[in-house]
């Protein structure tokens, strides 16, 4: 097998040839420079969302690809208009709608750009119609280029790996993680639950637009997320919002011959067992303790044989680095999980773990192993 056909086997229910391991580089998550190959150095550069760097990354270390992407949907809106302006680091930006306007403030927190929000757009009931109309204004159109450029990337893999797509996350997840503050998420939830999930419904039918567009792409699997890292997201809440809206996105990609993920990094535990009810091929970024609150082995257990795991391995993430700390944590991660036919692991480069520290990680997991 290739690594591609391998990877394909291990998410959609194959007979893989043995368990991969893979990276993931992003300005968050990559290796410290230090001690790092200056050609390796010279040719990651600094670090871009959807850039080639997990490529050049997985090949060096010897790993199979994982490689990401945005998806090829232009949005172009009529009525909607955005002010943007600048207040020392601050950037505000006022959404006009026919519904009103919407103020979000962005702070920047790095040289690179790197910002953080300090003020939501949504901040009370009244301004859910205002964000409505934003998706309601908008035009989808595929963009050529986009596709063009993909498919580059795709080329680039060949037989190394797989491509997956990023799409929009769940109404849900989208509005603790973008357009409100958790606080608010929830007030909204139980104090105007039917605005609420009039807007959800406005989203969704906007991002399965964005949805059929992006699978025009050549990825192999387009991962949506909520990106649980905190427990925010309740299994009721899941069950209510996102139980039926993630079968009807893996159904649409499954019509297309793609595969569906759920990214979904952090405290999931409790929401294993819903995911065991979707039509999802995997869940994403499964976060070992001690980010996560789950081993791996037994989220295993929890989602059945048809569900697959691409688990983040903890060890990458413990503090302080103790070598023999680590292998330990390694083992740990292995044992209980079999079988591995359907897990992929990611040794997650971190800037606080050097290259060094990254291959230590990565022969652990090729020593423990079973095939």
């Amino acid at each position: 097998m290739t690594s591609r056909e391998n990877l394909l086997a291990v998410f959609g229910q194959g007979t893989p040839s043995w368990m991969p391991l893979v990276t993931h580089v992003d300005p968050y998550n990559q290796p410290n420079r230090a001690g790092m190959a200056p050609e390796l150095a010279a040719a990651m550069g600094t670090v871009q969302w959807r850039d080639e760097n997990t490529v050049r990354l997985s090949r060096y270390l010897g790993l199979d690809v994982m490689d990401y992407v945005g998806g090829p949907v232009r949005i172009q809106r009529r009525n909607v208009t955005v002010e943007f302006s600048q207040e020392g680091d601050d950037t505000v930006d006022s959404w006009h709608t026919p519904q009103g306007t919407l103020r979000q403030v962005r702070r920047r927190c790095r040289d690179d750009g790197t910002s953080y929000v300090v003020e939501h757009l949504v901040k009370s009931a009244s301004d859910l119609p205002a964000l409505a109309a934003i998706f309601e204004d908008e035009i989808l159109t595929l963009d050529t280029d986009a596709v063009a450029r993909i498919r580059q990337r795709q080329e680039l893999i060949g037989d190394d790996g797989i491509l997956q797509c990023f799409v929009a996350g769940t109404p849900l997840g989208m509005m603790y993680r973008v357009y409100s503050r958790v606080e608010t998420l929830v007030y909204l939830y139980y104090d105007a639950p039917l605005a609420l999930r009039d807007l959800f419904t406005v989203m969704e039918t906007n991002y399965m637009a964005r949805l059929r567009i992006d699978l025009q792409c050549a990825a192999d699997a387009y991962v949506g997320m909520d990106d649980t890292s905190t427990t925010v997201i309740s299994p009721a809440m899941f069950e209510a919002c996102n139980l039926d809206l993630t079968d009807r996105r893996a159904e649409l990609c499954h019509e297309a011959g793609k595969l569906y993920f759920h990214h979904s990094c952090g405290l999931i535990r409790d929401l294993l067992p819903l995911y065991r009810q979707t039509k999802m091929d995997a869940v994403h970024a499964f976060t070992e303790p001690p980010i996560g609150d789950v081993r791996i082995a037994d989220g295993r257990q929890a989602l059945g044989d048809r569900i697959a795991i691409r688990g983040c391995v903890g060890a990458m993430a413990e503090e302080p680095w103790d070598p023999a700390a680590m292998r330990r944590s390694v083992r740990s991660l292995f044992t209980g999980l079999a079988p591995t036919d359907h897990t992929a692991l990611s040794i997650t480069a971190y800037p606080h773990r050097t290259i060094d520290q990254m291959k230590a990680v990565i022969e652990a997991c090729r020593a423990c192993r079973v095939r």
